[in-house]
């Protein structure tokens, strides 16, 4: 299978590992059961989109901003997320606070278990180059 798929499904399911986290762990983060997987798909496109766009913001005009960018393009990818979808809800900015710090660490370690585990081939390659 090609990398990209396999690299794109990895990705996928480290968010909704995270997304899941967070709707287990705070009481009014809600995402429908179906919604669970057009939340994933708008989370990740959003969040795709917006990296590339707020590190050229930040390396221009505020590098501080670049140590950050990982929770810097969550916070802003769950906001986006619950404007366009509506079977999914965060419940407040203390729900959206912590979610970005549970989705972000959620997403991180099954991003680095997910090739590890499930697609050997994508972390084969990454430890080659």
């Amino acid at each position: 299978m090609p990398n990209f798929v396999l690299s794109t499904a990895a990705h996928l399911i480290a968010n909704a590992v995270g997304l899941l986290l967070a709707s287990l762990l705070l009481p009014g983060f809600a995402i429908g059961v179906l919604g669970l997987i057009i939340v994933t798909l708008v989370f990740t496109v959003v969040s795709v989109v917006l990296l590339p766009i707020i590190r050229k913001i930040s390396e221009k005009k505020i590098p501080e901003l670049l140590g950050g960018l990982s929770l810097i393009v969550t916070f802003a990818g769950l906001i986006i997320t619950e404007l366009l979808v509506s079977d999914f809800t965060i419940g407040g900015i203390a729900n959206l606070l912590a979610a970005t710090l549970i989705v972000w660490l959620g997403a991180l370690i099954a991003g680095i278990l997910v090739p590890k585990y499930l697609f050997p081939s994508l972390a084969n390659k990454k430890a080659k180059t």
